[in-house]
This record gives structure tokens, sequence and C-alpha cells, in this order.
């Protein structure tokens, strides 16, 4: 009895030294998170995502490790949302199109012309008008946490060269499903045709739809369907990444800041990466493609005038952003 005693004894001094020791790097003191996206393993994006989960990695010691998971490995854009709202998931990347699906006033970025420049882009988005874009969603159960270039997407098509919008009448035109992007279609004389970016090379190909649009690097997918890629430039709509608002309240404020500043150093450094990334695309397509370059886009502003009155008139905070990132131009 005495020496059951003492082993008893001799195991709970074990396990009160134990936990009197402070705690390391372990998987009791690491946060997993999983950051899903849709795109490719060697399309910029990825590549970007990774090296800041590196980054990340780094600067916490090991204490945050972020796994990336590319390819739509998790589902769609919309699929991984829900995700992170079920708490199924912790980050994702998205268009910021897509957000317009739970906050409108998200549609901001993606009114066509509403960026002069890749400049003015820039400014917007790191500034305090993105700030209050990634607290919108909030209540949704998730915010935004940095965002990347997304390109300047313009018109391609299979047979037809778009340099007016007159060139669109009777043309079937892939978009994404967004609101804002079938009202720019129609407001243009297309015919929005929404349908999954997969489905675009067989659509092209059968004649089902006549064209999409989207930025340059779609082509290392379309260029065989494409006869010319258009710049009418209507749109730079970034994408978002966004962390789930009840994993974000639970790392601490030096975790917080972390994932804030090495987000930014992605977002700096992204953007020689992505214009290096549209080169490659370009050079691996030569061509395959003719580039239409006489657009007239005033033409095309003129075109859009109407989204403006109309979120004007039936979207006011929505066009309260959009007169914020006009003066910020």
């Amino acid at each position: 009895m005495k020496r059951i005693l003492a082993a008893v004894m001799c195991l709970v001094m074990i396990v009160a030294l134990c936990a009197a020791m402070p705690m390391t790097a372990s998987a009791a003191s690491t946060t997993y998170l999983t950051l899903a996206h849709n795109m490719a393993e060697d399309h910029a994006i990825n590549v970007a995502l990774v090296a800041w989960a590196e980054a990340v990695d780094k600067a916490t010691d090991g204490a945050i490790q972020i796994d990336v998971m590319p390819g739509g490995t998790l589902g769609s854009e919309a699929d991984c949302v829900s995700q992170i709202q079920a708490g199924q998931l912790e980050m994702t990347k998205v268009s910021a199109g897509t957000l317009a699906n739970f906050n409108s006033a998200w549609n901001c970025v993606s009114v066509p012309y509403v960026f002069k420049d890749k400049d003015h882009l820039y400014n917007v988005m790191n500034g305090e008008i993105g700030q209050d874009l990634y607290n919108l969603t909030e209540k949704d159960g998730f915010i935004g946490l940095a965002w990347l270039e997304s390109g300047t997407r313009c018109f391609y098509t299979a047979k037809t060269p778009i340099r007016t919008p007159s060139d669109l009448k009777g043309l079937k035109i892939r978009t994404m499903d967004s609101q804002m992007a079938i009202d720019m279609m129609n407001a243009f004389g297309g015919s929005a045709t929404v349908m999954g970016y997969g489905d675009i090379y067989t659509g092209m190909q059968q004649g089902v739809i006549d064209g999409a649009e989207n930025n340059i690097t779609a082509m290392r997918d379309h260029a065989d369907v494409t006869g010319y890629y258009c710049y009418d430039e209507h749109t730079m709509i970034p994408d978002v990444i966004i962390i789930s608002t009840d994993i974000w309240n639970d790392l601490t404020p030096e975790q917080q800041e972390i994932m804030r500043s090495t987000a930014a150093d992605m977002v700096a450094n992204y953007r020689e990466l992505w214009a290096q990334f549209e080169e490659d695309v370009k050079a691996q397509v030569e061509g395959k493609v003719e580039y239409v370059t006489d657009v007239d886009k005033a033409a095309f502003q003129d075109a859009v005038k109407g989204i403006y009155e109309n979120l004007e008139k039936d979207a006011p905070e929505t066009y309260a952003f959009v007169e914020r990132i006009q003066a910020a131009g």
C-alpha cells in the first residue's frame, strides 16, 4: 500500500511540475487555419498566398499555421463563404463581386469605370475606404483582411472584335453571377449569360456563348477558342481575403497585427508579381489571339451612366462608396 501511495504522490508531483512549465509552440498552443480558393496551384494568387502563410508562420514562431488549399478543393467561392459562416472553414479568397451577394455596398468596386487606373485602385483599397469595406460583413460572420489585384477585365470573343458597345449587340457574353455584371452587359447592349468559369471553354467552342469578359490571364485557359481580346477595360474588381469573425476575435492583438502587417507586405509585393504573371501569359499565347486596342472607351463609359444614376436613386449606401472612390481618384 505504501508503494502505491508513493507512486501516486510521484505522479501528482510530475503532473504539477508539467502544468507549471511554460508552454512552447505545440499543438495545444498553435492556431491552425485553412485558406481555400479556386485558383490553380501555379496561379500568381496561390504563389502569393503560400508565401504569406510562410511569413505568418515565421513571424508568429509557428503559433499560426495557414494551410492554403488551391484549385477549388472545397468548392466555389460561395461555397467557401457558406463554410466560413457554418464554422467549417477559417479563411478564403473571393472576388469582391461575390461579397456583394452578402452586402450590396461591395458592388461599388464592380461599377464599370469607377477606377481611373491601377494607382487609383491601390490608393482606395489600401486606405480608409478599403478598411470600411472590410467591416461591412462583420454581422455575416466574416470580415475582410487583405486584398489582391485581379487585373483589368475586358471582353474577349471567338469571332467578333469589340470596339464600341454596338459591337456587342446580339452577342451572348458570359458574366459572373453578379447583378452588377448583368446590368453592365445590358447597358452595353449584349446578352449576359451566367456560367461558371470552368464552362467557358466548351461554351465558346460549341457556340453556346460568343465570348466572355475577364483579365488577360484568362487567355492561358481560353486562347484556343478566342479570336479577339478587346481592351475596353471596363472593371478592376479586386479579390479579397476574408476570415471568420470568430477566428479573428480569438487571436491576440499581437497576432492580429502580425496578420495585418504581413498581409500588407503581400499586397505590396503582389503588384509586381501580378504584372509579371500577365506578361508571362501574353508570351504563352503569342500568335493565338488578336489584341484589339483601338477601343472607343468613351462610348463604353457613356453607355453605363444609367448604372450610376440607378445606384444614386435605389442604392444610396453603395452610391456613397462610389462617390468616395471617385473623390479619391
